[in-house]
């Protein structure tokens, strides 16, 4: 039972503020908390994320209550997609009573592959960020997904009498859309447009058919991302988006990198 003094307690953070400052983002920042997510198969992926929740906080109000961040997170139970990460940006507005907001959840997501040749199957693991944000212009949602690939250099087939030289590379696209666009889909859209996938387990078969895939299939960093900014043109769904592609040079010390950012216009 409560004890009944406990209700008796003062309630500093409901005292008025008379500083007259908008506080634009206060909350709980690198939370570390279990999440599910659902994956375009309709399973659900486990995985553990690294979150910050905020809201703005009007003026007059002394301070938010930290504790309401927390209750929301550990009661939301369905697994997230699109709608579900957008309803628990609504729960926590609600909960707060705030107009504004913003939920960032980081994590590393987990894909079954199958090997080229051999099809024996391995997990493959992606680095992966949600983000909701509420304004007064309205909600914002992004995805951003980071996908390793293998990229092998033109030049150095074209100038080469035998051999040329590779890296892994990654790939991370932030894609605001209008439709659901699955993390599985956008790592896929990155591994297509790259020298070659990477996979978690290869046999023998497999490391003879990536590495003649990747000789076959010669990128810039530069080739990557302006590959990659093509399909997102072409996808109806995409509002948005940023393409970062980074090679971690095999021949410097130091690596390669492009990045191609575009909001498309507003249909008519």
């Amino acid at each position: 039972m409560n004890a009944p003094e406990k209700w008796l307690l003062p309630d500093v953070q409901a005292i008025a503020d008379r500083r007259n400052i908008y506080i634009n983002q206060v909350g709980v920042k690198s939370l570390v908390h279990p999440v599910r997510i659902a994956s375009a198969n309709g399973d659900v992926v486990a995985s553990v994320a690294t979150i910050d929740m905020t809201v703005g906080l009007p003026p007059e109000v002394k301070g938010t209550h930290m504790s309401r961040f927390i209750e929301v997170l550990q009661q939301h139970e369905q697994a997230l997609d699109a709608a579900g990460f957008a309803a628990l940006l609504e729960k926590m507005l609600q909960r707060l009573d705030a107009d504004s907001g913003m939920i960032e959840m980081r994590f590393p997501y987990f894909i079954s592959k199958r090997a080229p040749v051999s099809g024996v199957s391995s997990l493959l693991d992606y680095k992966v960020m949600l983000r909701g944000e509420r304004k007064a212009g309205g909600s914002v949602f992004t995805t951003q997904v980071s996908a390793p690939a293998t990229s092998l250099c033109p030049c150095s087939k074209e100038i080469s009498e035998y051999g040329a030289h590779n890296q892994r590379s990654i790939i991370t696209i932030t894609v605001e859309a209008s439709a659901t666009l699955t993390i599985e889909e956008i790592a896929g859209i990155a591994e297509q447009e790259a020298s070659c996938e990477v996979y978690g387990l290869l046999k023998r078969p497999d490391e003879k058919y990536v590495t003649e895939r990747a000789y076959d299939n010669p990128k810039f960093v530069e080739d990557l991302v302006r590959d990659i900014a093509l399909r997102l043109d072409a996808d109806a769904r995409v509002r948005s988006y940023k393409v970062e592609a980074e090679n971690f040079e095999s021949i410097h010390n130091h690596s390669a990198y492009a990045l191609v950012e575009r909001i498309k216009p507003v249909a008519a």
